[in-house]
């Protein structure tokens, strides 16, 4: 009895001490889990987010939750008609359909949400939030999301603008010679170009969405995550996915881990570009383990990014010189209000707000792209 007693002293002892060098661990990789200091309240999103990163860290000064704060950012651009690559006004699927996802992550309760191939709602970051705090499940899609989405109040609407709708039909026209549809020049009527501005304002549009894709086809996502004084974190992304894509396709954002991680000991990050490359590497949830490891957000950005090259080895997915013919960004705060951002590309930027002070920064990068 004696040496059972010994036996399990010693064993508690031993407990004791490695709980402590596991503390000890935590604060080496500078993501201890309760912070000494006040931290800047920060909030930092993709270049169309910089009225959402403003909006959010208003809203965590007045007190509200992080998680209110970054979904209330985004809604300003999912419900905007004149951004096509979220929410209302996004372009469509190949049917002519708009299908959204989202997916929302709460840090301190290390709750998670998500939607994906929903129509008819406008904003799909509160259908995925209300998926988190109604239900035991973190992802719904289709139908069924949207009759939930419904269950909850959600009004079922059109998203498909005529700006949208225009856009679509000129891509369906183009897309071969031989069938039956004709191409706006071909049928006398103005292209949505020549409809909008002198074609100003659409082929600023235009630019936007293929600079987020690289010029392969439109495409474009906002993901915001925000940081408060006390270290709590959240973080949110929203798109209507790649123009024309194959209807029930899903990219990255509506997957925790791919488009969206957050670990409130450590950090939170998101994603924008080709999903399909994301989801194989575990994007953002490679960031925040980078993170977590003592990484500054920028080096785990690039540092997971090399990982989506690696991964990169179809012909059709690469140029000349063996590189990803696409882009991905990715998009990082610490616990402690550090951030950072990285594309595979140059010439990408990010939003950002400290302290209410909000901008647009260069984003780092892995490879020069060529004039």
């Amino acid at each position: 009895m004696t040496d059972r007693r010994d036996f399990l002293r010693r064993s508690v002892v031993a407990g004791v001490g490695a709980a402590a060098g596991l503390a000890t661990s935590r604060e080496l990789s500078g993501a201890p889990a309760v912070l000494s200091t006040r931290v800047a309240p920060t909030a930092i999103a993709s270049a169309n987010g910089l009225e959402a990163v403003e909006l959010a860290l208003g809203r965590v000064a007045d007190g509200r939750s992080t998680l209110n704060a970054v979904v209330e950012g985004v809604n300003i651009v999912e419900r905007d008609p004149d951004d096509m690559s979220v929410g209302y006004g996004g372009l469509p699927n190949l049917d002519g359909v708009v299908q959204l996802d989202s997916s929302v992550m709460h840090g301190p309760s290390r709750g998670a949400g998500a939607v994906a191939c929903l129509e008819g709602v406008k904003t799909p970051s509160r259908v995925a939030v209300d998926v988190m705090r109604h239900t035991d499940h973190v992802l719904l899609v289709g139908k069924g999301a949207q009759r939930f989405a419904k269950s909850m109040g959600h009004p079922i609407e059109n998203l498909l603008t005529e700006r949208a709708r225009r856009r679509w039909i000129e891509w369906r026209a183009s897309m071969s010679d031989s069938d039956d549809y004709l191409a706006p020049e071909e049928s006398g009527m103005p292209t949505s170009a020549a409809l909008e501005d002198g074609g100003a304002a659409e082929a600023a549009v235009a630019s936007e969405l293929l600079d987020s894709h690289d010029g392969v086809r439109p495409g474009g996502t906002i993901n915001c995550n925000v940081v408060d004084a006390k270290g709590d974190l959240s973080g949110v992304t929203t798109t209507s996915g790649l123009a024309w894509k194959v209807p029930g396709r899903v990219g990255d954002s509506p997957i925790v881990g791919a488009g969206l991680y957050v670990d409130n000991d450590v950090g939170a990050c998101g994603s924008t570009g080709r999903g399909e490359a994301v989801i194989k590497t575990c994007g953002s949830h490679t960031v925040v383990e980078l993170m977590r490891s003592g990484m500054s957000p920028t080096d785990a950005c690039l540092e997971a990014l090399r990982r989506i090259v690696a991964f990169t080895v179809e012909p059709r997915l690469t140029n000349r010189d063996g590189l990803p013919n696409f882009n991905v960004n990715y998009y990082a705060v610490s616990k402690s209000g550090e951030y950072g951002a990285a594309a595979i590309w140059s010439g990408a930027r990010f939003a950002v707000c400290i302290d209410g002070e909000s901008r647009r920064e260069d984003t780092a990068y892995l490879f020069e792209r060529a004039d």
